[in-house]
């Protein structure tokens, strides 16, 4: 599925293939939450980077989190690269150069209608804010850390992905 995306002010626009446009996992984590998550939670999508084409890309900063586990000293860079727009703050697409095949939209950023999940997965509750309610339905999945099954293995089970 082609999808195409956009910062709220307009100066950055991009597209890209998924087979796993499906907005059902709600990742509850601190990162996630304070980077793009107004009501406690963030969605990421899957993409092939590959295809990935930017309008605007001088307007895109790109954030690094810090991360420190418990009992770490000190905190550590994450890898992991999240692209805003510097001019209003949008939140775009995640890219980790330990998968170099995978780009990360964020559902927000996404223009194109997206198809409705029938459960979705919450997951990293252990880093939840305590304001948080998880509004569960009943085939939902949670979980404290991160599931065993990957964005394409759950687009596999129930049929959707193409691969």
């Amino acid at each position: 599925m082609k999808l195409e995306g956009s910062c709220h002010c307009g100066a950055v626009h991009f597209s890209l293939e998924s087979d796993t446009p499906y907005p059902y996992q709600r990742c509850y984590c601190s990162i996630c939450r304070k980077t793009q998550g107004g009501g406690g939670y963030a969605i990421n999508l899957g993409g092939d980077f590959s295809t990935l084409r930017v309008r605007g890309r001088n307007a895109i900063s790109i954030y690094h989190a810090r991360m420190k586990e418990a009992g770490d000293k000190r905190a550590r860079r994450s890898t992991a690269e999240r692209h805003f727009c510097s001019k209003c703050g949008s939140a775009l697409w995640l890219y980790s150069p330990e998968w170099p095949d995978l780009v990360h939209p964020f559902a927000s950023a996404i223009d194109t209608p997206l198809p409705a999940p029938p459960e979705r997965t919450h997951l990293l509750l252990d880093s939840k804010a305590p304001w948080v309610e998880v509004e569960k339905k009943k085939k939902d999945k949670s979980f404290r850390h991160f599931p065993q099954e990957s964005l394409l293995e759950w687009h596999q089970r129930l049929g959707f992905a193409k691969r």
